[in-house]
């Protein structure tokens, strides 16, 4: 069997290497990969049996990398957080593994994978069925959010969904801007927003940037079949709306539906 590891803290990649030494002396491990932007390069060329997989990533939410190249690979997720299971069934997963990971853990994990892709089609069943009922059970991204409660210092306001021009990542944090022009902090990721903000109305050009196709006031060719978009309120200083390299292909189907 063979593995790829896709996790950006070294500490924790050795460790999982470690674990599926002692677990399996025959499991060969072809990469170690720290980003989505790695990951997508090398499994573009390469097919492991497996994928290990942390969701947080240095540049953004493994799961950009399944919904960048359609990815069929199983794949077991390890995370820290347990927020994440729904998502993690949506896109082939065997296992989701809390950190610190346990080695038993790991090693019936292994048992699972080689159970449901090696074994009989009962197990394979079993776990369509059950992932079948967790996307039934997730509710879509526009019941799922309608408003957010913002706290801006001792004061907090609600704010539509709509009412959302996009929404950027700097220096650690999650800023919104309103059709309002009122710049907004959020205690949200941009990939939880990713996640929450409804597909049919706002895109992610970028790892730093999410916006609102009723923003979008004028597109521009740019260099390398990029995009740069003139929006409005204009983003602020520091933040480019520019779709890249990676996301033309898609934005552009976004918009051509």
């Amino acid at each position: 069997m063979t593995v790829a590891i896709i996790e950006d803290e070294a500490p924790a990649a050795a460790r999982l290497a470690q674990l599926l030494e002692e677990i399996d002396p025959e499991l060969r491990i072809l990469a170690t990969l720290p980003s989505v932007e790695r990951s997508c390069a090398w499994l573009r060329d390469n097919q492991p049996d497996l994928l290990l997989v942390d969701i947080h990533l240095s540049d953004g939410s493994s799961f950009e990398i399944f919904r960048r190249l359609d990815l069929r690979i199983p794949a077991i997720f390890t995370t820290a957080y347990d927020e994440y299971a729904i998502e993690a069934f949506r896109v082939n997963s065997v296992d989701y593994l809390l950190k610190p990971i346990r080695r038993e853990e790991l090693r019936r994990a292994l048992e699972k994978y080689r159970d449901l892709h090696h074994g009989s089609g009962a197990e394979t069943e079993q776990m369509a069925g059950l992932a079948s009922l967790l996307q039934q059970l997730a509710p879509p991204a526009e019941e799922r959010r309608r408003h957010f409660l913002i706290q801006v210092g001792q004061k907090l306001q609600q704010l539509r969904v709509e009412d959302i021009a996009y929404c950027y990542a700097m220096e650690k944090n999650t800023f919104c801007m309103s059709t309002q022009r009122q710049l907004l902090p959020l205690d949200r990721s941009l990939d939880r927003l990713q996640e929450e903000l409804p597909d049919d109305t706002f895109f992610r050009i970028n790892r730093k940037m999410i916006v609102n196709m009723r923003s979008i006031t004028a597109m521009h060719a740019w260099s390398r079949s990029r995009i740069r978009l003139t929006l409005d309120p204009p983003e602020p200083k520091g933040v480019e709306a520019l779709v890249s390299v990676e996301r033309t292909a898609a934005f552009r189907a976004w918009l051509d539906r």
